[in-house]
């Protein structure tokens, strides 16, 4: 059997699972008793593997998540009011598909952020387009855009994403473009006639007096919270040390 040239039409095929598992099978001393269609069965389900995987390293590094967070490193024992049921039920997704919002609020350091990042993640998992932003920066790069012409490209980009998490909310009060940007985002909740896309919300400050005009803010709050899902945080800070006779 001509083992080189199959390895190499494999690659050049584009299929690299099948090719490093195939080689890993002749390598493999066991896999002589192997019949044809368990080796078949061996280098498709190798390939399949590869695949996910490469579509995922794609989803994450398109996402941009702030923390590495999965949602199997959750940590429900720490007494912050987090439901592992409700978490649970939200780690399935079927908010994403049902158009609803989630709204993640709570003081520093409960793990916000991170909570929202695992689901981030997960939504990854499941082959759906995600990206994290803080939303200072998002303002600033909005602001750039509207200066060098392609806001247009800016605002169908994030209209792209199923997924789109809005973290530090209410840092500082939002200026009247800011205003005026947070509700021309297209296909979001931000526009009810078209829900495609979805926003985990962190650190959310929004009040009248953060937002700033009343007629913006009644529009902004309504759309956002009207078919919210809301985790609400508590307790200390977990980045605080902990006292060393309860290290």
């Amino acid at each position: 059997m001509l083992t080189h040239p199959t390895f190499d039409q494999l690659n050049v095929l584009g299929l690299q699972g099948m090719a490093k598992a195939f080689r890993e099978l002749l390598d493999n001393p066991e896999a002589g008793g192997l019949g044809h269609a368990d080796w078949l069965a061996l280098l498709l389900d190798r390939e399949t593997v590869h695949r996910q995987d490469k579509r995922l390293g794609a989803r994450l590094r398109h996402a941009r998540l702030r923390h590495h967070a999965v949602p199997e490193d959750i940590d429900y024992r720490a007494p912050r009011g987090l439901d592992r049921g409700v978490l649970t039920t939200l780690l399935k997704s079927h908010w994403i598909d049902a158009a609803e919002n989630l709204v993640i609020c709570g003081p520093t350091g409960v793990g916000k952020s991170w909570i929202s990042c695992a689901l981030g993640h997960k939504a990854c998992r499941d082959n759906r387009s995600v990206l994290y932003v803080r939303v200072p920066k998002l303002f600033d790069e909005l602001a750039l855009a509207h200066g060098d012409g392609s806001i247009g490209r800016r605002f169908k980009s994030l209209g792209a994403v199923q997924l789109l998490i809005l973290d530090d909310w209410g840092l500082e009060p939002l200026d009247a473009q800011a205003r005026h940007d947070l509700l021309e985002i297209p296909r979001g909740p931000l526009r009810p006639a078209l829900h495609h896309r979805h926003q985990p919300t962190t650190g959310l400050g929004l009040a009248h007096t953060v937002i700033g005009e009343a007629t913006y803010a009644d529009a902004i709050l309504d759309r956002l919270v009207h078919n919210a899902h809301r985790l609400d945080l508590s307790g200390d800070s977990l980045r605080r040390p902990k006292p060393a006779d309860q290290a």
